[in-house]
């Protein structure tokens, strides 16, 4: 509070003799001085005020005794917050939403109506729900889930499950058969767990060429297997493109004009008919149904240098697209040759990769000779 008197010092020493606490006192002038006083003391200060012909101003307000004497004044609204809250606590001891997580083959709504049968519901207490018995009851019920856990989060009822799965069949196959070449290239390494090699590194192979050969053992004991294995070689890829030198290609001048028409029985009504001054232009129709805008765009053609580092990119592009993602790029080669009035841009990509592939044996037809 703010006090003013002619003599503040004996109003202060009049609250001390009165056991009035006074804190921070703060002297503005000779007459005005701020202080702080507890709530409780206002009435002995008022009798202190009268007696010595203090002016009192209270300048502000703090504490505990002030909020409840705001909230005393706003019975309906602190009311209203208790009771809301209290509405909120009790509807969160519901559970309001069944969620289901099931995987391939289980459908989440038998499964919702089977938990239904369980007499689970939504809207009911979380307290009469136990998520262990709803575990059991849906693993005794369904002999393909292997494992089912239940939870309640927040006003959800959350129910994962993992299905049974069979183990897979594992099929061997031992049909003879050769590996042989998928593609051109330059055998770089060979790997083979069946089967007997008959190329080794450095060999040039030809698409179609025998690799691993399907059968086993020696000269006088050769039996047939099913020959398996990699065998990683370089491979090359290659992009030949000619280009001209120059380009004509049409720009736009920033210059252009607008028609407007409307269309009445397969002829056109103009609005607006400007005569066109330009000798090349690009003409674009925008019809919204009623009035069509014709836009008259002036072009001039440019002769513009090709760039052979952008074409190099796009045959590159082209190449890689077409690559699978287990051939590994161990090269790159560009050859751009400029003639008399063209580009011949060459671009070889040099890779590795597997390339046997399994194909079956075809008997070996013996000839007979001929009786004279």
């Amino acid at each position: 509070m703010e006090i003013q008197s002619l003599i503040p010092e004996k109003f202060i020493n009049l609250l001390w003799k009165n056991n009035v606490v006074v804190k921070n006192i703060r002297k503005i002038n000779i007459t005005t001085v701020i202080l702080e006083v507890k709530l409780s003391d206002y009435g002995e200060i008022s009798k202190v005020a009268k007696r010595t012909n203090t002016r009192v101003k209270i300048i502000g307000r703090s504490g505990v005794s002030f909020i409840l004497i705001k909230l005393r004044s706003r019975t309906a609204l602190l009311l209203g917050v208790v009771l809301f809250a209290g509405i909120l606590y009790y509807l969160s001891t519901f559970v309001w939403n069944i969620e289901i997580n099931t995987e391939n083959y289980i459908s989440p709504y038998e499964l919702r109506n089977q938990i239904k049968s369980f007499g689970i519901r939504p809207g009911q207490r979380k307290k009469n729900i136990d998520v262990y018995e709803i575990e059991n009851k849906i693993t005794r019920s369904n002999d393909e889930i292997m494992w089912v856990k239940a939870r309640i989060d927040g006003v959800k009822l959350k129910v994962d499950v993992i299905e049974r799965q069979s183990p897979p069949i594992i099929v061997s196959n031992q049909t003879p058969c050769n590996l042989i070449a998928t593609k051109d290239g330059i055998v770089s390494r060979v790997f083979t767990t069946g089967g007997t090699a008959i190329v080794i590194d450095g060999d040039v192979i030809q698409k179609g060429d025998i690799l691993v050969k399907g059968e086993q053992g020696k000269e006088e004991g050769l039996y047939p297997a099913h020959a398996q294995g990699e065998v990683i070689a370089r491979t090359f890829y290659e992009k030949i493109k000619e280009v001209p030198l120059n380009k004509i290609t049409k720009v736009k001048t920033g210059k252009s004009i607008t028609n407007l028409y409307i269309k009445l029985a397969n002829k056109k009504i103009y609005l607006k008919n400007s005569l066109i001054p330009y000798t090349n232009y690009d003409k674009i129709e925008n019809s919204n149904k009623l009035i069509t805008k014709e836009s008259y765009y002036e072009v001039e053609e440019k002769n513009i240098p090709a760039d052979s580092t952008k074409i190099v990119k796009e045959l590159y592009s082209n190449i890689f697209k077409d690559l699978d993602k287990n051939v590994k790029i161990i090269d790159r080669i560009e050859n751009v040759k400029k003639e008399k009035n063209k580009y011949l841009i060459r671009v070889l990509v040099v890779a590795e990769e597997n390339v046997a592939s399994e194909a079956s044996i075809v008997p070996e037809v013996k000839s007979t000779p001929e009786k004279k």
